[in-house]
Order: structure tokens, then sequence, then C-alpha cells
């Protein structure tokens, strides 16, 4: 969440040496998700992704013919305002540390505040609730001034942390304003799948299986993670993860000081070179739990392999032999993911997999099963009880395709505001 609180203004010299001045804004988030954004940035590469320049920046500079251009400078990184929901000494120093500074050529994060929210002075009071989703650290809050005004955020009701939720909605309840999700009104469900269902349904895959496991689930959802981890012990394997999904434990363990990453084993993929944050921190930290693809190769039946899509090239090291995959995670939205899916299926038949999550109808058409995945959301029928017991003046869908379907429940009270337009209160 990013909110507009004044900032210092900033000045840098541009190429042709003019001077622009630019304003920078704090983010504004739980130590836990602004740890995991810290570990997206370390181990992306470039694109677009919503990680990238946090806590650091690239400055843009205008130009005479209009518009922004990415400045080229030496020197250090500049960097945002942070502020935490909850004071979290250990965090600070990861989050202007770039792995590898220690070297004179690489380019540092020059250091900027860090404060709580508590601490900032505003107009307003903001009160936030951690919330239960599929993502660690989400956040739903409830802004009081002249008029009071609840956002959601992500959330649902059924995983481990429900009562969480429920503490939420009750402090939201009679906001003037509510801004919430809507990322399942627009399907035909009914009722959820718990996490302790996935965890039963994948444990009877895996306990029958006699060659080696693939878990294809989203690469944060730690909650996914314990439970493949639970299953991995039950089941007498033991659990591999990415050398990035080891950076993003090591990261959650500055949060909240669990070592997630006892037990566990990290895969060593083939690389000619690696990068800072693996050589630094992964494997300075946690080397002798590396496990390569021949020891997978030999021992199939030992390993339970957490892969993602982007993570099944890794598969051509391994050279599995039949096995079970097993998909937990969503639906494909969109012909190219559908399509991405049928990749995925003809490669996972030419290893010999049994396929588990999903299949592939005789149209080239992925359809999926019931009982290997959790939503991160709440379903539509649930979503709708929430909205009556906060009941709000106003209602604003945001995260969502189907807007209509809010102003079909609750008429006049939903405001559906085109992109660039203000709603004011």
């Amino acid at each position: 969440m990013m909110v507009p609180i004044p900032s210092e203004e900033r000045k840098s010299t541009c190429r042709k040496g003019k001077t622009a001045s630019f304003w920078t804004f704090p983010i504004v988030g739980s130590p836990a998700t602004l740890a995991i954004l810290k570990a997206i940035n370390d181990t992306s590469r470039g694109g677009n992704h919503f990680g990238i320049e946090l806590p650091y920046y690239r400055l843009r500079v205008p130009q005479d013919e209009g518009g922004f251009v990415l400045e080229s400078r030496r020197g250090d990184y500049p960097s945002r305002p942070i502020v935490l929901t909850e004071e979290n000494e250990s965090l600070r120093e990861f989050l202007f540390y770039r792995p590898g500074q220690e070297s004179g050529r690489v380019r540092k994060i020059v250091p900027s505040e860090v404060e709580t929210l508590e601490g900032v002075d505003l107009a307003f009071e903001i009160h936030p609730f951690p919330v239960d989703h599929s993502i660690y650290g989400a956040l739903a809050y409830v802004i009081e001034g002249d008029v009071s005004l609840a956002y959601t955020g992500d959330f649902r009701l059924h995983g481990k942390k429900g009562k969480e939720t429920e503490a939420f909605i009750r402090a939201a309840r009679n906001s003037s304003v509510l801004i919430t999700e809507g990322t399942r009104v627009g399907r035909e469900e009914h009722g959820n799948v718990s996490e302790e269902e996935v965890y039963e349904n994948a444990l009877r895959i895996v306990e029958e299986s006699r060659g080696l496991v693939v878990a294809d689930f989203s690469a944060r959802n730690f909650e996914r993670l314990e439970s493949f981890k639970r299953i991995a012990e039950k089941s007498g394997r033991e659990l591999v993860i990415t050398a990035k999904d080891a950076y993003f434990l090591h990261a959650l363990r500055l949060v909240d000081g669990v070592e997630r990453l006892k037990g566990l084993r990290i895969y060593g993929d083939l690389k000619a070179k690696r990068d800072k944050w693996e050589t630094v921190i992964v494997q300075g930290n946690y080397s002798d739990q590396y496990v390569s693809p021949a020891e997978i190769r030999s021992n199939p039946q030992n390993y339970l392999l957490c892969f993602s899509f982007y993570d099944m090239p890794n598969l051509l090291d391994v050279m599995p032999e039949g096995g079970d995959y097993i998909y937990s995670s969503s639906e494909a939205f969109g012909e190219e993911q559908e399509f991405s899916f049928l990749r995925l299926w003809n490669w996972l038949r030419y290893f010999g997999f049994e396929v588990h999550g999903f299949r592939v109808d005789r149209y080239g058409r992925p359809r999926f099963e019931k009982g290997l995945h959790a939503s991160g959301h709440l379903s539509r029928e649930e979503l709708r009880e929430v909205i009556e017991g906060i009941d709000p003046d106003f209602i604003v869908p945001v995260h969502t395709e189907k807007r209509e379907w809010f102003r079909e429940n609750w008429g006049e009270r939903v405001l559906l505001p085109k992109n660039g337009e203000g709603v004011e209160f």
C-alpha cells in the first residue's frame, strides 16, 4: 500500500546539466510484505516486476520533448522512505543491503528513513489489521478521518488465520466507505477447499507414489510450502526447494525469527555463474543443504521437489522416469496461460508423470480438479455476507473483473469510478 505521506523534495542533475525536482513517497506495509518485496527485488532480473526498485529506485528525469527517461548515472542508489505497520529492528539492515555490495565496484543503497505507522503525523488515523491470505503479511486497513474507510486488500476466511480476518470485519462495521476486492465474484463456486483438505489430499498422493514427486504451487505461497513440508516428513521424503525460495525464507526469518529452512534441501541447479544473492546469502548460510540433480536422479523416491511452472526446465537435468506431479495453484486465466498448460502437459507426459490437479481435454484445453488448491480469496457468497455485515454507505470494488455484480446487489451504493477519475467523500 502506498500513501501520499509528505516527504522531502530531492533534486537530481540531468545529463543535459539541468536540475530536476522530484518527490519521494514512502512505501507502507507490514514487515513481512516489505521483506518479501525486497527479496523479489534482489532475485529479479530487470523487467517490470512489482518488486523492482524497492527499497531503492532509479531516477527518471523530464525531457524537453515531454515525458521521462531513466537517468543513466554512476554512484549509489537513492532509497525510498519505509513505513512499517509495526516495529521490526532486525529488518532495517536487510532493506538497504544489496548482496555483494562489499565489493567496491557494486552500487549500494543509500539508507533512508524507516518509521512505524504510529510515528507518522497524518491528518487521519490508519489502523492495520492482519488478514488471512495465501501470501504472508497481508493486511486490511481501517482509516478514520472526516469519514471512516475500510480497505480489505486480498483476504479470505478459510485459511489458518481466518480469525484474524474476522477481527478486521468487526472493526470495519459501519464504515462509511468499503473498498473491497472481488476476485471470485464472477465464478460459479460453492464452498471452499481448506488448506487442511489440500494437505490430506496431497498426502495420499505422495504416500502412494513410488517415484519422484513434484509439487507445483505459487512460489510466494509459504503456507502451502509448510503443508508440503509436513507431507514430506510424514512420507519419509526430503523436501527440495529452489535457491530463490530459500532466499525468501531467509528474509522472512528476519521478520519473525522462525527458521523455516531447517530440514529442507536446496536444489543445486547447473549454472556456470550464480547471482550474488545466492552466493552470498544462500550458499553462504546454507551450503550444506544443497542437493544436486544427479543425487535426485539416483534416488527419486526419496525426494519431494517444489517446482513452479518456470522451474520446470530443471527437470531436464534430473531426467526423471515417471513419478507424480501435483498441481496445487490457481486455474488458468486467458488463452496464453491455457497454452502454457498445454506445453506443461506435454512435458509431463514425456517424463511419464502421473498428473494430479489438472488434465488437458481433447481440444487442448486445461481442466482443473478440486481438492489440491485453496484459494487466497473469499467466495462470492462469503463476500456478500461480509459486505452485508460491514454495511457501508458506499462500496468501491477493486481487483475484480465483475464490477457489475456489485451494482446488481447494492445498486447506487456502489461507486464505479473510471480510470483517472477521483472520488471525494
